[in-house]
């Protein structure tokens, strides 16, 4: 049985210590997702079991034929490479062998009379038959399809962020390693990709290790939950609902534990204020114990409830209205003749796929873009706080609790109470003893984080969130979805996270492209019911009418063509299959005949195109059957 082992991994980031000490191991098919709060560690972590990153101290133990891929959170590329020489570009025999397959048909293309590069062809061929390559190649260019991505010989340099992140995915999944590391997976993809990654994922024969704040994927994918909290690595059997039931137990039985370390902190604390002078070793001791307490205690705290139910700014009855609203870029049409009343307690929630025009229509309402054409109105009362996908530009230097005073010393809650600064960092799990620290020291999602709580901090009464799940861990998401809830404002916000979705909008904008927009009464899953529902519907349209028992048909999910199409695709594939090693023989034996081996390799190709082809086929008919 393969597993890897960690023992007693410690890590230090500057000064800070993220973990001390933390062993655990990763079995054969087990499906770990890690989960805190961030800047606790987990990017550090995933680098560290990757073999990119190297512990302070501690050592992972895996056997000499174990493989590891990672996918990072920002992959980075070699900017002339094509999409097909970045997917291939893995050090697994098979991965290379393409890897040179391809390079070696580019090049053959471009000179089909060369003797020299058709004899090299034959070879790699001969070795992607040894190897039984072709189904892997075959597997490289079907996932790729499956996360949109086309054009093969497209420029890396030439993708947009979304689409690099995408066939950097599709690099890792057709390695099959023996442990498959993720970092944020989800990020950039629609819900029907998602849908195929869960689905891919739990027929992966290998071990899988990611982070994501995707919560319904979390659920759908692990087994197994570790969970980074206060420099201690806790794990938890079962899936995401598993571990929150878990936690909670944890948690009350730590709640006696955490009331003795305070009762002796409020000890310590007295008499350290008595002005102890730090002159023997004891007393250094009992200082350097006082100060390990007070991050005790302030860890605590952070797992507490937290309600941070501000008072926003008072909205009269007027919020946004586009009348006739049209925008275009360049030939891209976002709006056309678009209408849209925003009302007081309103909760939307902007879909779509990339590039329909989610953030230019928040930036519309912020009034940060203009309109072409149409009538924009905003109410007087109106103050908006707009969580953007751009960083703000903070000072590195300035300390945390600097940087939140300059917007507020302190906040009023809705039930009339006030709030300071600091405590309002502490709800937003940063415990009192970080305040000090410069934003520099900070990791990217504590600086997100950061950011979310000082516009909150601004009382407004609209909220604009553009896909604030892609930089926040789930437990600050947690802390966010609290505060919406009792918000008494408006909040508009693009997201493709289902769970945040869910517990946020109430209304959704599906954004179709083209400028056309239409609007739904309910949440994200209740929409994906209703989509799916009317695809059925036009797929039993479609079949043949056929007299049918009512149970029956109510069964069926396939229609006449499609169930015909089932009974005899798996003959289609064998027949293909062998039709290609039939070829594959004939190369072998036809020697320096190059008229006949480019006939051949016509034929070849050929076969697997159609083959890829019965293979996407024959996916789509067993999901249906399964149904």
């Amino acid at each position: 049985m393969k597993m890897l082992t960690a023992e007693n991994l410690l890590k230090t980031y500057g000064e800070k210590e993220l973990f001390r000490n933390i062993s655990f191991t990763i079995g054969e098919k087990e499906r770990v997702g890690l989960i805190g709060v961030n800047g606790t560690g987990k990017s550090s972590l995933l680098k560290i079991v990757a073999g990119i990153d190297v512990p302070d101290d501690g050592e992972i133990i895996t056997a000499k034929d174990y493989t590891i891929a990672y996918l990072e959170q920002n992959p980075d590329f070699e900017t002339d490479e094509t999409v097909l020489e970045q997917v291939f570009r893995g050090n697994s025999p098979i991965l290379k062998l393409m890897r040179e397959y391809e390079k070696a048909l580019i090049n053959l293309n471009q000179s089909p009379e060369d003797n020299r590069l058709q004899e090299s062809l034959f070879e790699y061929q001969k070795q992607m038959d040894a190897l039984n390559a072709w189904d892997a190649s075959t597997n490289a260019k079907t996932v790729l399809m499956k996360l949109g991505i086309e054009n093969f010989g497209q420029r890396v340099g030439e993708l947009s962020g979304g689409q690099k992140k995408r066939v950097a995915l599709a690099q890792v999944l057709i390695e099959s390693p023996d442990l498959l590391i993720l970092d944020e997976p989800t990020n950039h993809l629609d819900f029907d990709t998602v849908k195929w990654l869960e689905e891919y994922l739990g027929r992966y024969n290998g071990a899988l290790l990611l982070v994501t704040h995707d919560r319904y994927f979390l659920d759908r994918v692990t087994n197994r939950i570790f969970e980074l909290d206060g420099g201690n690595l806790y794990t938890y059997k079962g899936n995401y609902a598993a571990f929150l039931e878990a936690k909670a137990v944890r948690e009350e039985n730590e709640a006696a534990t955490l009331d003795k370390r305070k009762n002796l902190f409020r000890r310590e604390l007295e008499w350290i204020r008595r002005g102890a002078k730090a002159r023997s070793t004891k007393q250094k001791a009992r200082i350097q114990r006082f100060e390990s307490l007070e991050e005790q205690v302030a860890g605590g705290r952070s797992s507490e409830k937290l309600d941070i139910s501000l008072n926003g700014s008072r909205l009269g009855k007027q919020v946004f209205e586009l009348k006739d609203a049209s925008k275009t870029y360049g030939e891209k049409t976002i709006l056309s003749h678009f209408n849209f009343l925003v009302k007081p307690g309103d909760r939307f929630g902007i879909i779509g796929r990339n590039g329909t025009g989610k953030s230019t229509l928040l930036n519309i309402l912020a009034k940060k873009i203009s309109l072409d054409k149409g009538e924009y109105q905003m109410g007087q009362t109106v103050k908006i706080a707009y969580y953007t996908q751009e960083s703000e530009d903070m000072d590195g230097n300035k300390r945390m609790i600097e940087y939140i005073k300059e917007t507020a010393e302190v906040v009023e809650t809705s039930d009339g109470k006030t709030i300071s600064a600091a405590q309002m960092l502490e709800r937003f799990l940063f415990p009192s003893f970080s305040h000090g620290t410069p934003i520099r020291k900070l990791s990217g999602g504590e600086k997100r984080r950061l950011y979310l709580l000082k516009i909150l901090m601004t009382a407004p009464n609209v909220l604009l969130l553009d896909e604030p799940t892609n930089d926040l861990d789930t437990q600050t998401l947690t802390v966010l979805e609290d505060y919406l809830e009792d918000f008494p404002g408006v909040v508009i916000t693009v997201s493709h996270d289902r769970y945040f979705l869910d517990k946020v909008a109430e209304q959704l904008l599906i954004l179709e492209g083209h400028g056309l927009i239409n609007t739904f009464y309910g949440n994200y899953s209740e929409y994906l019911e209703k989509v799916t529902e009317a695809a059925s519907v036009k797929a039993q349209s479609a079949a043949p009418v056929q007299a049918k028992s009512p149970e029956r048909e109510k069964k069926k999910r396939m229609n006449y063509n499609e169930t015909r199409e089932w009974d005899s695709i798996d003959g289609e594939i064998e027949k293909t299959e062998n039709l290609l090693k039939e070829v594959a023989s004939e190369m072998e034996r036809i020697g320096s005949d190059f008229s006949k081996g480019q006939e051949l390799m016509k034929k070849e190709a050929e076969l697997n195109e159609k083959l890829e082809y019965l293979i996407e086929r024959w996916s789509y008919l067993s999901e249906l059957a399964e149904q």
